[in-house]
Order: structure tokens, then sequence, then C-alpha cells
């Protein structure tokens, strides 16, 4: 498996030939062109991580290219390579966004190092998205319970293995905080962490997104793609509700985790896998594998270190520091530095049961940060707060005057609203609570005008 790709532009063969053996044995995916039209031909086919482009070419401008790559939005990183290179070049490049602009002849080992810079950065960037993204959650799991404890001790043990590692828990107890916690403690903690989340990617899709896809594979499929076992290399590749995975990719899932290697939708080339896989399930696998809804071999292929997170009922004692780490979280990105915490407050969230867990928790910590009106969140504003949560007060559904076909529409909707924010927006899981068919339950949402946690578009 290919640490990253990059495309050669060039118009003498020496060279294309030199840095496609050099990037090669650096481990690197190099394709090579010799000139603008073939280097626009593979663009059209294939994303490319880095090009190297030359500036004068036998049928257009390297400099031209790059301004076109520019403007349709090709994020690859560019670096200019010229034999005469002048000022003025180099700060065209510059401001189109070139990374650098080297004059030949190249110095193959600069180039090596410059290009190894260039994917710490992306992995780098990457990861500053992640924590952005992950905004409000920890890098550590917090509590000081005996249950917490014995959760560190088994997430650092499986932290140094490369075995499969299978998280299970109730919704919002933090399956993927410590999938993640798992990768950073590993030996692949600087290679990339990627995640899918089984529940929410259609069926027709999943495949596609696990193990990527060549170029006129299916309808829409206009480039080649990698696939999260592509992207994971070297790394974790983290998968959310497995217990959701459709039976028939099941199948496909246990070869590649037997074989150690993959195809890419709609290709023919082999890709050996270095991937640590880290699964989750808030379902009871064992017994969907009697009911024939989980293959029981890949279950065992998963289940090699298996850790369960205990729910935030079981360890109540961790309640106020969690809840001290969520008000600071959420007084600094609400605008509300003078606020306070008082001990009544805490007392009464650690008698509440949490049945969302450490999810619902940082809920209500953050509903109190932004609704209550003082400065000090004390014990009867949480118990308010958490009783108009739990209260069932009269529905209102009906209105006088109102037909009553308008009235289920409401209702469906605030029904479908109501079960989606109970299941995280995940809609496999939604879809089984209510009984109905997953493929009936994204019609129905759509005609609502209602999403899931992520209606995966079609790549």
């Amino acid at each position: 498996m290919a640490r990253g790709t990059v495309l050669v532009v060039d118009d003498e063969p020496s060279i294309l030939g030199t840095l496609k053996k050099a990037l090669s044995l650096e481990g690197y995916s190099v394709d090579v062109a010799g000139g603008i039209a073939l280097a626009e031909e593979r663009l059209l086919k294939k994303d490319y991580d880095i090009l190297l482009l030359d500036v004068a070419l036998p049928d257009g401008d390297g400099l031209d290219l790059l301004g076109r790559l520019r403007g349709r939005g090709e994020d690859a990183d560019v670096i200019m390579m010229s034999g005469h290179g002048t000022i003025d070049a180099a700060v065209r490049a510059t401001k189109l966004g070139a990374l650098d602009f080297l004059e030949k002849p190249l110095s193959t080992d600069r180039l090596l190092v410059m290009i190894e810079n260039v994917f710490r950065l992306r992995r780098a960037q990457e990861e500053a998205r992640e924590l952005k993204a992950e905004a409000g959650h920890f890098d550590e799991l917090v509590g000081q319970s005996s249950a917490m404890a014995g959760l560190r001790e088994r997430v650092s043990r499986a932290a140094r293995s490369s075995a499969s590692v299978l998280v299970t828990g109730e919704r919002g107890t933090g399956k993927e905080l410590v999938a993640r916690a798992i990768h950073r403690a590993s030996p692949r903690a600087k290679a990339a962490l990627e995640r899918l989340n089984c529940a929410a990617v259609p069926a027709e899709l999943i495949e596609s997104e696990l193990f990527g896809h060549e170029a006129g594979a299916f309808t829409g499929a206009t480039k080649q793609r990698a696939g999260k076992f592509e992207r994971a290399h070297g790394g974790t590749l983290f998968l959310d509700e497995v217990g959701d995975m459709p039976l028939a990719m099941q199948a496909k899932l246990l070869r590649v985790l037997q074989e150690r290697e993959l195809e890419r939708v709609g290709g023919s080339e082999t890709l050996k896998l270095d991937v640590r896989v880290v699964a989750a399930t808030n379902r009871d696998l064992r017994a969907a594998c009697e009911k024939g809804d989980f293959r029981a071999d890949l279950f065992d292929r998963l289940n090699v270190v298996p850790i369960e997170i205990p729910p935030l009922r079981a360890r109540r004692e961790d309640i106020p520091e969690l809840a001290r780490q969520f008000f600071e979280l959420a007084k600094a990105s609400n605008a509300r530095p003078g606020m306070t915490l008082d001990e009544g407050a805490l007392r009464a969230m650690s008698l509440y049961s949490f049945p969302g867990n450490v999810r619902e928790l940082k809920n209500l910590v953050e509903r109190l940060v932004i609704l209550n009106p003082d400065d000090v969140v004390s014990g009867p504003d949480v118990e308010r707060a958490l009783s108009a949560e739990t209260a069932t007060p009269h529905s209102g559904l009906y209105q006088p005057g109102v037909p009553f076909r308008v009235l289920s529409e409401q209702a469906e909707r605030r029904i479908l609203e109501e079960a989606l924010e109970h299941h995280g927006g995940q809609m496999a899981a939604t879809a089984r609570a209510l009984g109905l068919e997953r493929s009936h339950l994204y019609k129905k949402a759509r005609a609502l005008g209602l999403r899931g946690e992520k209606d995966a578009e079609e790549p």
C-alpha cells in the first residue's frame, strides 16, 4: 500500500525515470506524464497528493496548468521545477499556490525530504481539522473511579498490540473516544486514523467507502478514489456501529481482514494492507450472531481484544469531574467566562441516571451554560433542566381546523426528529428501533426534509 500518490510532469524521460524510481523506492505511488495533455488526462481520472510540475513543456506552460488546477479546486500540493528558472516565474508560482520552486538539476535527496515534509504537513492539517471537528471532546479518558481505571489499563494494553479490538457499550459512553485513545497510544499514532460509521452509509455505497473505487466503476465514479482502508495504511481504521453493516458487506470485510489485501471496486490491482481495525457497537453481537444478523466468523475476527465501556450510572463518582471539564469547554465556546458551577449543581447531576451517558451529561452542561441567566449554576437550576428534559406535557398535536392529513404529517415528522436525535442521527439504528426497513425510513425522512447523521452522498 502506497504512502501517498505523486504525479511527475516533465518532458525529459531521464527525469521521469529517475524520479519515478526514487519515489517508488520510498513507498509512494507514482505516475508520470510527458506533457500538459497527458497530465490533464491523468488528473481527471485520479486524485493526487503531490504534483511535481515542470514549467516549460512541449504543449504548454506548467504555470498555466497550475492556475487551472487551483481554479477548479484541485487540492494537490504542487512543487514547480524548471531548468531556466526566473524570479518572475517563482513569484507567479507562489501566488498561484505552489509550495516551492526548484531549479534543475534536481537534488533527489532534497526532493525526497521536501515530499516527506509535505505529507507530514498534510497529516498535521488533517489532525487539526479533526480536533476542530471534535471541539468539546476529550483527548483522554476522564474519571478516577475503579471502572475508569480498569478501562484505561485495558486501553493501554490494547494499544501496544496490533490485534483487532471490539469496543462495546451503551450509546453515548464514548466508544470513539476509546478508539482514538488506542490509536494515539499505539506505535501507529503517526499514521492516519480513519473512521467509518457503518450505520450512516447506505448499503450500496459502503463497499466503495471502505475499499475505494476506480474511475468508471459505477455511475458518478469519475475518478479513482482511495477507500478508508487505503487511507488508513500504516494506521488504524475505526468501524463505528459495525453491528449495522449489511450481511453481504460483512463477508467482504471478513475476506479483507483475513487476507490483508483488497481490490478497489471496479479494479484488478491487489493492494496489500497494514491496517489495525478497531470496531464498536452498542448491539449485543453474540445475540445477533445467534439470530443470523451478524457473521460469527467476523465477530471472532473483530473480538480479539474486547473492551466494554461502563455506563455513566455505574461510575457516578466520575460525574463531577466530567461536568467540570464540560463546563469549562462550554464557557469558552459560548463566551461566558465568568460562570461558575456550584457544589449543589454537581450533587444534583450525580443523583441522575443519565440514560444517554456522557453525551447526555455534556449536552445538559452546555444547555445550562447557554440558557442560565445567572453566572452561578446551582442545584435547583440542574433539577429544573432535568425536569424539563424528562417531562411529558400534553402533546398539542390536535389543532382545530387543521386537516387530519396535515396533522399526521406533522406527527410523523416530530416522531422521526425525536427518534433520530435519540439515536444520534443514525438512520440504521433509528429504523431498527421503529421497526422500519432502512430504505423506507430514508424515503420517509427525505420526504419530510430530514437528514440523518451522515446521509452519505455518492462518491
